[in-house]
C-alpha cells in the first residue's frame, strides 16, 4: 500500500461503493471474516508480541487477551442487530428507518492499544458498510500495519473489496491530519491534544478524552476481594488503560485494613520522602508527566525514581494530599502509580472526586465499590462521567467484558464536557446515518387539554 492519502483514499472510496448497498447477510460475513482472523490465537500473539517489542510497554498476554474479547464482544454485541437498508419501521407514525453507511472512516489509534483498537472499531466500521484508514501512533506503526494486513487478507478471503482496509506504514503528524481533511468521517482514540488536532481537520467525527478513575470504596464490601478487584484492574496491561484506576478512597472506618490488604496483595506504600522523588521522576517540569512512566512495570518506576521497594511489588501507592492541579497524584497517570484517600462523609467525596475529574478525566468514568445502593446512585447523578461501574474491576468492565452489560469497545467518549461529541462505547451506531421515510398518517392536531391540564389546573389561563 502507498501512503499517498489521495490515493488511499479514492482506493477506500472505490472500495466502499462496491459494498455501500450490500445485504445484511453479506456484510455480515464479512464482518465475520475480519473478526475470525483477528480474533485468531496465533493473529492475537502476533499482534501483541509485536505492539510491545516496539512500544516497550503493556503486558503480553495482558495484550492477547485484549484483542480477543474486543473483537469477539463487538462481534457478540452485533449478533442480531440490523445495518443495513430497513432497520425499523413504526407503523402508527408512518415511518420507515433506513441506515445508511458514511463512506472512507479514518481511524487514528494509539500506542497503547495500537491493535485491539483497529479489532474492534474495525468490525464495527465494516459492519456498517464503510471503509477505514487507519494512522498509527508513531511508536507503534507496525504492529498498527501488520492488524489491519490480518484484515486485508480475511477481506481477500471472501472475495470483499481489500482496500475497505488501509493503513498509513510510515506515519507522521502532517499525514494524520492529511487523512481526517480527505476523509468523511473520523474516529480518534487520545487525548485532549488529539482531540484539537481532528476538529481542526473540520469533519464530523468521534474523539475521546483522558481517563482519571477514581474508584470509591465503602464499610459495606468484603475487603480482600475488594483489593483483588481493583489490583487487577490496576495492574491490567501494566496499567495502559485510560479505564484503570488512579486512585482508590476508602471509608476512614476500613481504611487501615484496605490498606494493607492492598500490600499484602503486592502494593507498596511510598513514605513521604518517597512520594516527592516519585513526583519529580513523573513531572519533570511540574506539569507534563514522563511518557518513561506509561505502562511500565512498577519496579521499573522505582527503580528509576530512586525508591527501594520490594521486588515483588506489583503497583506503588502514595497518599492523596490536595484534589486538583496542585497535586499531580491526583489526575491520570497511565502507570502502575495509586493515589490513596481516606473519607469519612460519602457526599463530601463526591464532591472531591468531582474536583479532581475536572482537574484530569472529564467526562470518563468512575468507579465504585459498596452494597449500598443509594451511594451507587448517588454518584451516578452527581459526577459528569459517562460510565460508573459498580463491585467490578473497572478496567475490565468500562470497556465491555463478559460480566457486565457495558458495550464492547476500545474508545470512549466522554461527552461534552471532554469536547466529545457522545458519552457513549463507541460502535457501530456511530457509524451509520439514517434516513426517514414517512407516509401521511390520521392527522391529530393536541387540544390545550392534551398538552397543558395540569398547568392549568394548578395555574389557570391568566
Amino acid at each position: 500500500m502507498s501512503d499517498n492519502i489521495q490515493e488511499m483514499y479514492q482506493k477506500a472510496k472505490k472500495a466502499f461503493e462496491k459494498v455501500e448497498f450490500w445485504p445484511q447477510d453479506k456484510v455480515n460475513e464479512m464482518t465475520a471474516a475480519a473478526g475470525w482472523e483477528w480474533q485468531k490465537e496465533e493473529t492475537a500473539r502476533a499482534l501483541a508480541r509485536l505492539a510491545v517489542d516496539e512500544s516497550g510497554i503493556g503486558v503480553y498476554e495482558d495484550k492477547v487477551a485484549k484483542i480477543q474479547s474486543k473483537t469477539r464482544g463487538s462481534l457478540w454485541n452485533m449478533r442480531s442487530i440490523k445495518t443495513c437498508g430497513l432497520i425499523r419501521e413504526d407503523k402508527e407514525k408512518g415511518l420507515k428507518i433506513f441506515a445508511k453507511p458514511m463512506g472512507v472512516i479514518a481511524n487514528v489509534v494509539p500506542c497503547t492499544n495500537p491493535e485491539s483498537t483497529i479489532c474492534a472499531l474495525g468490525v464495527n466500521i465494516l459492519n456498517t458498510r464503510n471503509a477505514m484508514i487507519v494512522s498509527p501512533h508513531p511508536r507503534t506503526q507496525g504492529s498498527s500495519y501488520l492488524t489491519v494486513e490480518y484484515g486485508r487478507r480475511a477481506l481477500k478471503k471472501i472475495g470483499a473489496p481489500v482496500d475497505l482496509l488501509q493503513c498509513i506504514k510510515n506515519t507522521s503528524h502532517e499525514k494524520t491530519k492529511e487523512l481526517m481533511k480527505v476523509c468523511d468521517f473520523a474516529v480518534a482514540t487520545g487525548g485532549a491534544a488529539l482531540v484539537k488536532v481532528v476538529y481542526e481537520a473540520g469533519k464530523p467525527c468521534q474523539t475521546v478524552g483522558a481517563g482519571n478513575v477514581i474508584s470509591i470504596v465503602d464499610e459495606t464490601v468484603d475487603i480482600p476481594s475488594t483489593a483483588e478487584k481493583i489490583i487487577k484492574s490496576k495492574t491490567a496491561n501494566n496499567s495502559a488503560s485510560c479505564s484503570s484506576e488512579n486512585a482508590v478512597a476508602v471509608y476512614e472506618g476500613i481504611y487501615d485494613e484496605m490498606i494493607d490488604e492492598l500490600i499484602a496483595q503486592g502494593g507498596y506504600l511510598c513514605s513521604t520522602e518517597e512520594r516527592e522523588k516519585l513526583r519529580k521522576f513523573m513531572w519533570p517540569d511540574g506539569k507534563k508527566l514522563n511518557r518513561d512512566v506509561v505502562a511500565k512495570p512498577a519496579m521499573y518506576i522505582a527503580e528509576q525514581a530512586g525508591i527501594d521497594a520490594p521486588k515483588e511489588t506489583r503497583f506503588i501507592m502514595v497518599l492523596g494530599e490536595k484534589a486538583g492541579p496542585e497535586d499531580r497524584f491526583s489526575g491520570e497517570k497511565i502507570s502502575l502509580v495509586l493515589t490513596v484517600w481516606k473519607w469519612s462523609d460519602f457526599s463530601e467525596m463526591v464532591e472531591r472526586t468531582k474536583k479532581m475529574l475536572e482537574f484530569s478525566g472529564a467526562g470518563h468514568s468512575v468507579s465504585i465499590h459498596s452494597l449500598n445502593q443509594d451511594r451507587q446512585i448517588e454518584l451516578a447523578i452527581k459526577t459528569n462521567v459517562g460510565r460508573v461501574n459498580c463491585n467490578m474491576p473497572h478496567a475490565m468492565a468500562n470497556s465491555g467484558s463478559w460480566f457486565n452489560g457495558q458495550p464492547f469497545t476500545d474508545t470512549l467518549g466522554c461527552g461534552s464536557w471532554a469536547g466529545n461529541m457522545t458519552t457513549d462505547n463507541i460502535n457501530y451506531r456511530h457509524f451509520l446515518n439514517y434516513t426517514y421515510l414517512s407516509v401521511p398518517i390520521e392527522e391529530y392536531v393536541p387540544t390545550d387539554d392534551n398538552l397543558f391540564r395540569d398547568y392549568l389546573e394548578k395555574w389557570g389561563k391568566d
